[in-house]
């Protein structure tokens, strides 16, 4: 009885930060990105450095195509539901395709790419953050 008793012991020390672990989320780093919202197409095959104008990107968002937040050093924000299940971001950003914006929210990074969970959006923003 005594040895099953340490196994169990021992078990449950081992595996618990184990499970703790498991059970963490990344809660994300909190972010101010300005940048421009650009249809994802675009911003990946076309290499721009801005949209074409408002009503491609506009065009492009109502097809379907993700719009996503492009940062003037390149790096591509891929704007992301916090929640489950996770639902497009497409409605948030359509007033503001194709235009210059500031946003604020938590950036989750994995391998290079960036997900970011929108808190606050305005027009304008300025260059490099």
């Amino acid at each position: 009885m005594r040895l099953v008793l340490r196994f169990v012991v021992v078990v449950v020390s081992v595996s618990w930060p184990v499970m703790a672990l498991a059970g963490a989320s990344d809660s994300g780093s909190k972010v101010t990105v300005s940048g421009w919202v650009i249809d994802s197409a675009c911003a990946y095959t076309k290499g721009l450095d801005k949209p074409i104008g408002v009503a491609c990107a506009k065009a492009c968002a109502k097809s379907g195509s993700p719009l996503v937040i492009l940062r003037d050093d390149g790096t591509i924000f891929l704007p992301i539901d916090g929640g489950t299940p996770a639902s497009s971001q497409n409605s948030k950003l359509m007033p503001f395709a194709g235009e210059r914006v500031t946003v604020v929210g938590r950036d989750y990074v994995r391998n290079g790419s960036h997900g970011i969970v929108i808190e606050e959006i305005s027009r304008g923003g300025k260059a490099g953050q």
